[in-house]
């Protein structure tokens, strides 16, 4: 399975905010879209950031300003680890578990297409797996002789 057939299944919907928004602001889109990270870009597809729920823990335990009133590139992080719709599952199921990240941005070109994050991959590996299990039942069930 590929990122390409997640974005299939959940769309390409990318929720994004401006590096100079508050953490209010961020707080206030997170809420509303009940999501754990938001991509930061200033615009034409770029992906300048990303910041997550984690940013905003580690910022307010660190803040000796009002700490809603930040800047959201203040808090994000900006080696963001990345996919393509061509990346297999599984290897990514593994770089998100290593390098200990939820969210991977997907590009096309360079360009944010989309977005995944670990439940949507566990999401698919279970759907895949009950699949794979209805198969066997179904083979199983039809090799045996009929009940009298």
């Amino acid at each position: 399975m590929r990122i390409s057939d997640v974005l299939r299944r959940k769309g390409d919907s990318v929720v994004t905010i401006r590096r100079d928004a508050t953490v209010a602001e961020l707080l206030d889109l997170l809420t509303e879209h009940r999501i754990g990270a938001v991509v930061v870009s200033d615009g034409e597809g770029r992906v300048d950031g990303i910041v997550s729920e984690r940013d905003v823990v580690i910022h307010l335990r660190r803040a000796t300003a009002p700490p809603l009133e930040e800047k959201v590139g203040a808090i994000m992080t900006t080696e963001v680890t990345t996919c393509t719709p061509a990346d297999d599952i599984e290897s990514l199921a593994r770089t998100m578990t290593e390098r200990r990240v939820r969210h991977l941005p997907v590009l096309v070109d360079g360009r944010l297409a989309g977005i995944v994050s670990i439940g949507d991959i566990v999401k698919q590996r279970l759907d895949e797996l009950q699949d794979e299990r209805d198969q066997l039942v179904d083979y199983v069930q039809q090799g045996r002789p009929a009940p009298h």
